[in-house]
């Protein structure tokens, strides 16, 4: 292990986060709340000076490979939402430790999972705050870092660590400029939703919220109500449209973009995403319609709390604890499911799910017919048997720690689907679940010990597994290879 350059990067990387305490502390002071301004403005403070000495000093031995990768992403996805709790907790508007961790790693991991029972009770600046670290941790910390600082040769190992998806590669030559085109149009997109709620009435401070809320498919209101708040058909329907297009791959909008729209047309996951969202939504349009008994509404209703599960996001309009168990079955498959690779969105993603389908297939034919080659192919191309045996991998560390979670979480007295439905939506990157964590509850009533397991829960699914696990093993730390 180059432990220096792992510092190096981790000291780069935080001076990064001390500048983005500026942000906050600006929103504070515009409406006049001083005493967030100054906290927002000593933790920037502190972090830079504690950064600067590693971030300025080049370590002698620069060489980096993909362990040094995984554990630089581990550490600050861990670091970083600590650093994130402090403002909610100095400030007395969160109050108990525990719980501003909570909602910070909920924040930067875009769960939106919340201990709040009153967000209208904090202040703008931390309103801002909460929505920003959404914005901030959808497209990832170092994919960021990487985008603004001077180029580095390791910048591919830096985003393989941190981007999500079974197989992750460059869209450009470069890993930075990749970093780079990717914030390009997360920023585009992110601008374009903030004009669009604009247009549909929502006030400035509201629209900038949700729609960092929106492009992190985090979920994070500013409102008790949430998104029902505003009772508006047309920013309902602009949400979603805008969740679902930051559920895709972005790599497919540069491709757009350089007019490769072959690639985008033929690409499996985009049509497994998109039947997935149609189907998914004309059923449970039909099976809430007697609850409704309008198209119109049943229809809005679906598509919006579809787009928002599916894609992680979390946001809500309607309260579907109150929904037929069918509607709130799909719903929970759709967690599971989630968004596309290489897109802000959360869950097992929709090509792992392409993935071992189409294993599964290769596998009965396998049975029936023994000497016959199966290769499991993907956009016409025979995949790597390491991916595929990684997907099976992942998936098995998966189920194996829903399990122990849901152990864990089941101490705290809630029934099971509560205690089911909180593990599920916070290993995904969820949000709201059922019953008492349903999407008018909130996570408060869990003991710290519930809120820890779910706190990890939010980092392992964000990071999906790889890079917190092998920051535990103590083989990663030895000094000889690894």
């Amino acid at each position: 292990m180059n432990k220096s350059i792992v510092f190096h990067y981790l000291s780069k990387a935080l001076l990064v986060g001390s500048a983005m305490f500026l942000i906050p502390s600006f929103v504070s002071l515009y409406y006049g709340e001083t005493h967030t301004m100054l906290i927002f403005l000593i933790i920037g403070l502190v972090v830079g000076i504690v950064s600067v000495p590693l971030a300025v000093i080049k370590p002698k031995n620069k060489q980096m490979y993909a362990r040094e990768g995984l554990v630089i992403v581990a550490l600050l996805w861990v670091i970083y939402p600590l650093l994130g709790a402090l403002p909610f907790y100095f400030s007395g508007e969160i109050p108990h430790f525990m719980d501003a961790v909570f909602e910070s790693v909920s924040g930067f991991t875009t769960t939106g999972a919340t201990i709040l029972s009153n967000v209208e009770a904090l202040s703008q600046g931390m309103l801002f705050w909460r929505s920003f670290t959404h914005w901030v941790g959808g497209m990832g910390v170092l994919v960021l870092m990487i985008a603004i600082l001077p180029s580095s040769n390791h910048a591919m190992h830096l985003m393989q660590a941190e981007c999500a998806g079974p197989q992750v590669g460059k869209i450009v030559p470069k890993g930075k400029n990749s970093a780079a085109y990717l914030y390009i149009i997360y920023a585009v997109l992110t601008l374009v939703t903030i004009v669009l709620l604009l247009l549909g009435g929502m006030p400035l401070f509201d629209s900038v919220c949700h729609a960092m809320g929106t492009a992190g498919t985090g979920g994070f209101s500013v409102k008790n109500a949430g998104i029902g708040y505003y009772n508006s058909a047309y920013i309902e329907y602009v949400l979603t449209i805008m969740m679902i297009l930051f559920g895709v791959n972005f790599s497919l909008y540069y491709f757009i973009l350089i007019r490769r729209f072959k690639e985008v047309f033929k690409n499996t996951e985009l049509k497994t995403y998109f039947a997935l969202i149609t189907i998914a939504t004309l059923l449970i349009m039909a099976n809430i319609y007697p609850t409704y008994e309008s198209l119109g509404k049943s229809f809005r209703y679906a598509f919006f709390q579809v787009g928002s599960i599916m894609t992680s996001t979390g946001f809500g309009t309607a309260d579907f604890n109150v929904w037929p168990a069918f509607s709130q079955t799909i719903l929970i498959v759709l967690m599971y499911i989630g968004a596309c690779a290489g897109s802000t969105g959360g869950g097992f993603k929709v090509s792992r799910v392409i993935i071992m389908f189409k294993s599964g297939v290769k596998s009965i034919k396998k049975t029936i017919h023994p000497n016959s080659v199966n290769i499991v192919k993907s956009e016409d191309k025979a995949l790597d048997i390491n991916v595929v045996h990684g997907v099976q991998t992942y998936l098995i560390i998966y189920i194996f720690l829903i399990f122990i979670s849901l152990l864990i979480v089941s101490l705290n007295g809630a029934d099971f689907t509560t205690n089911f439905t909180s593990v599920t939506t916070c290993i995904n990157n969820i949000g709201p679940g059922l019953n008492r964590v349903g999407p008018t509850e909130n996570f408060g009533f869990l003991n710290d010990l519930s809120k820890l397991t779910l706190t990890v829960d939010m980092l392992l699914g964000r990071l999906e597994c790889f890079p917190l696990l092998i920051l535990m093993s103590p083989s990663v730390w030895r000094k000889k290879n690894f």
